[in-house]
């Protein structure tokens, strides 16, 4: 996990020449804890990769960007109001993609992903020239453009050539872009969400900040240099669920520390925006839904490093519903084990024998014959699933007060019993080796 974290710090650091945005990146997407086992290694990679990047392509920061107005507090109204639009087209921008990447998911096979990423991207890019590539162009030119002939020019090559709609051509770019960046991915193309959040944000705040203004919302004018730099940190915290990368990744790449306490305000707003309607970031909805999400919640992690076979106790013999008391005692004899699977022919489960329950019984021998298992069996509390998560056994265990439930698979095969026990053992094991890494 540290050396996953490792990587992604420092290719963070060395793509964005952002090496504190590297560390807390890792911290905060990938739930590393803040420890000095892990933190020193992070700082080691994020400033190494940095340094190198520094060596070969200088220390200017990625976009070049100059402040337009410095912070005054009259504003801090449409940095409040900012954050909560990029919060919603944050959560725009996730819920899309995570439906559009579904329906890549159910195509069968890969030309056919293909020709539909294919056809999409070629549709978007025809009548949206800007979405083509990373758009790092069009981000230089919002964050630098000097007036409207400069920032008109985003229009060339479109359908909007020479029209003064500027602000229509913005916003279906940020309807659309999430199209185009799932068609890339889920057509077999290589494309993140880093460049995307940047892009999207960075229109988002010009958009916003030219409403504003044509508004003259509570008679506050506001610079559009400024607030599309602004725009690039509010999208990037609300789709990564990571406001402190957002503003650290924001001020390093465009060297706009100046803008400090907006970057704050605006990235606060947004994580808190999208927080309210989606609880997991796009990197991790899919491993929640699959129960595989680490995060800073030591008990949930540990539960989510745990596996099902390491605590299902399997089964060699297993009782039928006709056998006698007799056949139990021989198994019960021949046995360390206090419950006992009763199965059909098809060897699917429909109780189960405690030895508790038969104790009054099992020495005499004179009963043998006179009780079947089919009198004995009792059904437990509930039945877990083979599928079943550590987090959902757990729960079980605790809403029922069992000791020991029966595990099953999507045919109701016996596959083996679970005791809590075991469970507890395990989960200290695992916490014990959690807590030295």
């Amino acid at each position: 996990m540290l050396l996953v974290g490792c990587g992604a710090a420092g290719a963070v650091a060395g793509i964005f020449k952002a090496p504190i945005a590297g560390l807390v990146f890792v911290l905060e997407v990938l739930m590393i804890d803040l420890t000095m086992t892990s933190l020193l290694p992070l700082l080691v990679s994020s400033v190494t990769a940095a340094g190198l990047t520094f060596a070969v392509s200088g220390t200017n920061p990625i976009f070049e960007f100059h402040l337009q107005n410095p912070f005054t507090v009259d504003r801090i109204p449409a940095y409040i109001a900012l954050g909560i639009v990029c919060g919603l087209v944050a959560l725009y921008f996730t819920r899309t993609m995570n439906y559009l990447e579904g329906i890549f998911r159910r195509l069968q096979g890969r030309y056919k992903k293909f020709l539909l990423g294919a056809a999409m991207l070629s549709l978007l890019i025809y009548l949206f020239p800007s979405l083509y590539g990373e758009g790092y162009d069009l981000i230089t030119l919002l964050l630098n453009g000097n007036g409207q002939a400069d920032w008109d020019t985003a229009m060339d090559r479109s359908f909007f050539y020479g029209s003064n709609h500027l602000l229509i051509y913005l916003f279906l770019i940020i309807v659309f872009k999430v199209f185009a960046s799932t068609a890339t991915n889920g057509g077999g193309g290589c494309g993140g969400i880093f460049a995307p959040s940047l892009f999207l944000g960075c229109i988002c705040g010009f958009v916003f900040c030219r409403l504003w203004n044509m508004y003259d919302v509570l008679g506050i004018d506001i610079p559009e240099r400024n607030f599309a730099m602004l725009g690039m940190c509010g999208l990037m915290s609300g789709v990564m669920h990571a406001p402190l990368t957002g503003i650290f990744l924001i001020a390093e790449l465009t060297g706009g520390y100046a803008l400090f306490m907006p970057l704050m305000i605006v990235s606060v707003g947004s994580y808190l925006t999208i927080k309210s309607f989606e609880p997991h970031s796009i990197y991790a909805m899919r491993l929640a839904q699959r129960g595989d999400l680490l995060t800073h919640h030591t008990d949930r992690s540990v539960l989510t490093l745990m596996s099902m076979d390491s605590v299902i106790q399997h089964y060699d013999q297993v009782l039928y519903p006709d056998m006698n008391l007799g056949d139990v005692a021989t198994q019960v004899s021949n046995s360390k084990n206090h419950v006992f699977p009763v199965v059909n022919k098809q060897m699917q489960f429909i109780g189960a024998v405690y030895l508790d329950d038969i104790r009054h019984l099992i020495f005499r021998t004179e009963l043998y014959r006179n009780f079947l298992v089919s009198q004995l069996m009792k059904q437990p509390e509930a039945r877990l699933s083979v599928n079943d998560s550590m987090d959902v056994v757990v729960s079980v265990f605790d809403r029922t007060g069992a000791w020991t439930l029966p595990v099953v698979d999507a045919d109701n095969l016996f596959v083996g019993f679970i005791r809590k026990s075991t469970v507890l053992t395990v989960y200290r094991q695992v916490l014990a080796d959690f807590s030295n890494d």
